[in-house]
């Protein structure tokens, strides 16, 4: 799959959702961008509620969640800047497919809230100013290379973007503790088939209390997008490692030159059933750490929705459970 190309950012829906339920409420564009006007402060008041009424609207759409994603077509592990990218493609352009994103963080995004060594602005090299302008994002073109003003100002923008989309759901603050495998009968070849879930609070607590068992999501393909630091970081790569699907290469010193163009271009199905992209690879492949330049994360999301797709339409054909 090619970067996408660019869209005129003036072009606006004409309603888009607030309210996704059996009764969906919608709002005009004109309503949108006009002044909020509400009736005289002195006599303000909201509508009454009872606190039960609050705890049954969460909880009866959560569980509702967990049912309909139990099954789902795409699991994608980390809601940071790839595997965002990767979900946002996928989302728009196959939009029958289920797909679950499980981030261990509360605040989904991963390390795209700010740029490097907590300054805002965000490098990305050319040709990843394309990915920007799918999703209307301004930037200074630098020649080389653009900036944007924030990097939260993208991954808000990325992440709004991609939970608009009626066929995604989020599970934050929910660690994947593991995989679920097949061993095919023919080949010998494990195949990781869905992932083995948890609260994250419960994850880090494993040591504290007896048995806590998981849930679990099965999935026709599985990207892992996990990042390389942090308690959670390159999880699937270190535990495909363990199983012996794999042999670690461990990240490597920074290099941007070297780090982007193999990111990209080693994202891919590294074993049957999971892709890898973004940083998470430097750990499978030994490649070199990028730092504060976020263009590879962003097209290696889009390349990995690419292997995606490949490895979920070969898979319903083959008809394998």
């Amino acid at each position: 799959m090619a970067p996408p190309t660019m869209i005129e950012t003036s072009v606006r829906h004409e309603f888009s959702p607030i309210v996704t339920e059996d009764r969906v409420v919608r709002m005009s564009s004109d309503a949108q961008n006009s002044d909020v006007k509400f009736a005289d402060w002195d006599k303000f008041k909201f509508t009454p509620i009872r606190e039960s009424t609050v705890s049954r609207a969460m909880t009866s759409r959560y569980f509702a969640d967990l049912d309909k994603y139990a099954e789902s077509d795409v699991v994608i592990i980390g809601a940071g800047s790839a595997g965002l990218s990767a979900a946002y493609i996928l989302a728009k352009n196959r939009p029958e497919l289920k797909i679950a994103i499980i981030e261990a963080g509360v605040s989904p995004g991963g390390g795209c809230w700010l740029g490097g060594q907590l300054f805002s602005a965000m490098i990305l090299r050319k040709p990843a100013h394309l990915f920007l302008e799918e999703l209307g994002l301004e930037y200074e073109d630098e020649g080389d290379y653009v900036v944007v003003k924030h990097a939260a100002f993208f991954m808000s923008t990325l992440l709004s973007k991609v939970l608009s989309f009626p066929n995604v759901k989020l599970f934050n603050a929910t660690a994947v503790e593991d995989l679920i495998t097949r061993r095919d009968e023919t080949t010998g070849d494990l195949r990781i088939c869905g992932v083995v879930t948890n609260w994250t609070l419960v994850s880090l607590n494993h040591d504290t209390q007896s048995c806590m068992d998981p849930n679990t999501i099965n999935a026709n393909v599985i990207l892992s997008a996990s990042g390389h630091d942090g308690p959670f970081g390159a999880g699937s790569a270190k535990r495909l490692d363990k199983l012996g699907c794999i042999e670690l290469g461990h990240m490597r010193g920074l290099d941007m030159n070297s780090a982007e163009d193999a990111i990209v271009k080693g994202t891919r199905e590294v074993t049957p059933g999971l892709v890898v992209t973004g940083m998470e690879l430097a750990e499978v492949d030994g490649s070199n750490r990028m730092g504060p330049t976020f263009g590879a994360m962003a097209l290696s999301g889009v390349k990995a929705a690419e292997a995606v797709l490949n490895v979920y339409d070969l898979r319903k054909k083959q008809n394998n459970p």
